[in-house]
């Protein structure tokens, strides 16, 4: 394949990994389905559980599917995400218990959702050189971030049109055909390629290619630990606001229409993963890190003075920019330090921090409201765990960087 013919058809990945992120991005849908199963009957508790077992599974998914990613290459995962995906929508539409719904939408969405993760961002960073791996990522990542803004009001059209059950049936079925259609646009390059050319990264640290390592060699790693722990307390911070965020906007100013604030923290949120990947390449991942760091912590310190809606839009805004920033580093990181060829098992290790995180802000926050009736201790444990976070960030040493190897035409 000739060099002009390589370089289209990385972009074709690029934008299909971007599009198939998109599509993906169906966990965003479920506070309206279950606001509306509540209306027709359920209890809270039952409403909660679908979702609560799709971010478990999806986290679980993710390394199962980064090995199946990595032996049998991105089409066949993202075909086999997006069966999963539509087949769990259609069922959950299908289905009228609790317990029948956790399985479809729980298991079924939650491990197509994971799937789609380890599918798209490595097929796509192979395509790319080093250089650009920030940037790559960032865009690829960018793609599920944005899918709350068109799935939210869209979810909400057609549950107000056709009923809940319909509405799944209906979004199962383009789902399951967009998806798959587009899987099939995915590939890793072919044998022999190699994108790095003459000016190469700076990546890990000031700028690092590291060996390629299987998971257990990752876990031997001192760094890896240290990049989970990372993961988990800075992602503790953007998950707490994400989950509380209407909540918070009622207590500390009044506001009935904190909702709202989940559409402006989805477009910082993207926009912070698209740039943090691409000031990463410029400035370095552990640099980065340490920006973010910095950031989240002082929002954090101030979180309880935001007495005002512009104000709290604000806290809001860098809580989001700094979420979606890390969602583009730690991938790029992860591929800096460990390599590509075992990059979807790989990240899909390092990823189950964000499943900690989940579990560290969202409750944490939720028992102190509980007690205090107040978030501000809340936002002082989140400041706490990030400065943690960056000194932990200071025990990374700087590599060296792997001389460049030219395309192979």
């Amino acid at each position: 394949m000739s060099s002009s013919n390589l370089q289209r058809r990385a972009w074709v990945v690029l934008w299909t990994a971007v599009g198939v992120q998109f599509l993906g991005g169906l966990l965003y849908i479920w506070s309206v389905v279950g606001k509306a199963l509540i209306k027709s009957g359920w209890t809270a508790k039952q409403a909660s559980l679908p979702y609560t077992t799709a971010t478990v599974v999806f986290v679980i998914a993710m390394v199962m599917m980064g090995r199946v990613q990595d032996a049998k290459g991105p089409r066949f995962c993202a075909t086999l995400a997006g069966c999963f995906t539509g087949c769990g929508l259609i069922i959950s539409g299908l289905v009228q218990s609790p317990l029948l719904m956790t399985i479809s939408f729980g298991v079924l969405v939650g491990a197509g959702s994971g799937s789609i993760n380890v599918s798209t961002t490595p097929a796509a960073l192979k395509w790319f050189p080093a250089s650009k791996k920030g940037t790559i990522t960032g865009v690829v990542v960018a793609g599920i971030a944005l899918a709350s803004i068109l799935y939210a009001p869209l979810i909400t059209w057609l549950i107000g049109a056709y009923g809940v059950s319909k509405a799944l049936i209906i979004m199962g079925i383009c789902l399951l055909v967009l998806m798959v259609g587009c899987a099939q646009f995915l590939a890793n390059p072919p044998e022999g390629y190699n994108p790095n050319t003459a000016s190469s990264a700076k990546s890990f640290g000031g700028s690092d290619h590291g060996q390629d390592a299987d998971w257990r060699g990752m876990l031997k790693s001192a760094d890896f630990y240290k990049l989970w722990i990372m993961f988990a307390f800075s992602s503790a911070a953007g998950l707490m606001i994400i989950g509380h965020a209407a909540t918070i906007a009622k207590i500390q100013v009044g506001w009935e229409k904190g909702f709202l604030l989940l559409i402006f923290l989805a477009i910082f949120n993207a926009a912070g993963r698209f740039l943090g990947g691409t000031v990463s390449d410029k400035i370095g991942r552990i640099n980065l890190m340490r920006i973010i760091f910095v950031i989240q912590a002082l929002n954090m310190l101030c979180f309880s003075r935001y007495l005002s809606i512009p104000l709290l839009a604000l806290g809001v805004a860098l809580a989001g920019l700094c979420y979606g920033a890390s969602f583009s580093v730690f991938p790029a990181t992860t591929a800096d330090k460990y390599g590509m060829k075992n990059f979807g098992t790989n990240y899909g290790v390092i990823f189950t921090a964000w499943g900690l995180g989940g579990i560290i802000g969202p409750m944490t926050a939720a028992v102190i409201m509980d007690s205090t009736k107040r978030y501000n201790l809340a936002y002082l444990v989140s400041c706490t765990l990030l400065v943690v976070a960056l000194l932990i960030s200071f025990t990374f040493r700087t590599f060296k960087t792997a001389a460049p190897r030219a395309i192979v035409k």
